[in-house]
């Protein structure tokens, strides 16, 4: 009953808010303008979005909701599936966020602007769903919509309490399609492209930025046409930048692509290696003075007693600390326990699944799936027990040579360091399987995770994979041809600022690529 009364309610979707600049685009800048679909918000981002409207300290979403595809990132558009588990999933959040809304009296004081004077107050109801209305949907609430509010202030009325009232209008914001989804219907250009509003902008710059929705300065800013301007965005981005949600957010988004967001061991090492990355992500990015590079090639790293003991490092202390390799093998993020877990098959670190995580993360090389019939779970065999041994037979055998000849030598120069980060010189258990440690990239040897990203950075496409990763989790989406020309001039900026990462997402968001969107339908 109450959802057909919700759907009743919900306004027609529209286009609301000031448009950007009048400028139009010059035909090859139209040309590359990528498209942007319907976007819906990802359980992080849902949660993320509970906590900064209503204080809800739970994950909700991510306890009710369905899980979101990753490959990596979690927010494509294209495999956001509607279903009715996720219809339902989405009716019980908005419920239980209501109720406990208004069941705590500090939470229902966050969301209400004005103390009713009754049941009957439809005075401060109305403010009320003009104000949460313009945060919830993330633009300004017309006359009319909040006039389809007020049959739900006439329930709670007929209940005598306000608080009920109050109850159905959050459930139903929080079912909102404007809620979950991110709706840029925008303004038609022409050119098949559509201008954004200052409104869609600011949505669009809070979620990749601080993963959640606008603040209200930022809504101000939109309402007022701050938004309009390259120069506007810039500072409008600069300053989400010093939000601390920032830094969990660029945190987040390191994880996603290097696979670490989630980790198959014990609590304690799991947290540890997670931190370990976190922390290198911070000081390179955050440092103004940092080459993004360095993320590779750092010769210290934040360890706490477990991980130090993990590795085989020296360490004095009981709190986590910056610490020098020293003689180590090991340097930057690639040498970290967290991205070393990734890659494994077979309960044993594979070859072939860290040469294809390293084409596919760090090469943006997309390696085509293995040939109809070939039983990939079958593991690879031969006469000597040592796994160098038993891949070489699997990788010449048939078909399969042309494919495991790109990505079994770049997993072999990561074999002394095992599926849990730990430097080894023998295969696990068989100390007759000595490695040798030595590996290929496109014809540059290497040995460890320190030789790759010696290798990678020398290759000279390390900067535009870079670039186009941050591309697919801003846009929600894979590149397609037309987009090749946004990420050369993203990259080609990226190389000239120095490679400052946060330098590369103000770029992003204040190219005009980031203004404009187009339908899928005129592809």
């Amino acid at each position: 009953m109450l959802r057909r009364l919700v759907l009743c309610l919900l306004p027609a979707l529209g286009c609301t808010g000031i448009v950007g600049d009048s400028s139009t685009l010059s035909t090859e800048d139209a040309e590359a303008v990528g498209v942007s679909g319907l976007r819906r918000l990802t359980r992080v981002e849902l949660d993320a979005t509970l906590r900064d409207l209503i204080g809800e300290p739970n994950p909700l979403a991510r306890t009710l909701l369905p899980p979101d595809p990753t490959d990596p990132f979690d927010n494509d558009y294209r495999q956001q599936l509607a279903s009715t588990t996720l219809v339902d999933s989405l009716e019980a959040l908005a419920q239980q966020a209501a109720e406990r809304t208004v069941a705590d009296m500090s939470r229902k004081a966050r969301v209400l602007p004005c103390m009713p004077t009754g049941a009957n107050d439809a005075t401060c109801y109305r403010l009320f769903v003009r104000t949460f209305g313009r945060q919830a949907l993330r633009r300004p609430i017309t006359n009319e919509e909040v006039e389809r509010f007020m049959p739900l202030h006439a329930l709670g009325v007929e209940a005598n309490s306000f608080d009920t009232a109050v109850t159905l209008a959050l459930r139903a914001f929080l079912q909102h399609p404007e809620f979950v989804y991110r709706v840029e219907l925008g303004v038609p250009s022409g050119q098949g492209v559509v201008q954004l509003t200052g409104f869609h902008r600011a949505t669009r710059l809070s979620y990749l930025i601080v993963g959640s929705t606008p603040p209200d300065w930022l809504l101000d800013d939109a309402a007022s046409g701050a938004l309009s301007t390259r120069d506007g965005v810039r500072t409008a981005a600069q300053k989400l930048l010093t939000d601390p949600r920032a830094r969990p957010q660029v945190e987040r988004f390191h994880a996603l692509w290097l696979g670490y967001h989630r980790l198959p061991h014990a609590a304690q090492l799991t947290a540890a290696m997670q931190a370990e990355s976190d922390a290198l992500v911070d000081r390179v990015v955050f440092d103004p003075n940092a080459d993004y590079l360095t993320l590779f090639t750092a010769t210290e790293t934040f360890i706490d007693p477990t991980l130090a003991q993990h590795y085989g490092l020296t360490f004095t202390g009981t709190q986590p600390t910056w610490t020098s390799y020293g003689a180590a093998p090991r340097k930057g993020l690639l040498s970290h326990g967290s991205v070393l877990s990734q890659g494994v098959k077979f309960a044993d670190s594979s070859p072939t699944q860290r040469g294809i995580f390293i084409r596919n993360r760090l090469l943006c090389q997309e390696v085509p799936p293995p040939p109809p019939g070939v039983n990939v779970d079958e593991q690879p065999t031969s006469s000597s027990p040592c796994k160098k041994d038993r891949y070489q037979t699997h990788a010449s055998a048939g078909g399969c040579k042309g494919c495991h000849s790109t990505i079994d030598p770049i997993g072999f120069g990561l074999e002394r360091f095992d599926r849990q980060g730990r430097y080894r010189t023998t295969d696990d258990n068989l100390p007759q399987c000595t490695i040798e440690g030595a590996g290929t990239v496109d014809g540059t040897t290497f040995n460890g995770p320190t030789g790759l990203a010696d290798a990678l950075i020398a290759s000279g496409r390390f900067e535009e994979c870079i670039t186009t990763q941050v591309f697919r989790y801003a846009a929600g989406r894979r590149e397609e041809v037309r987009d090749h020309a946004f990420i050369a001039r993203m990259t080609k900026e990226f190389i000239a600022n120095d490679r400052k990462f946060l330098d590369l997402l103000v770029t992003l968001v204040s190219d005009d690529g980031f203004a404009f969107r187009r339908d899928e339908e005129a592809l």
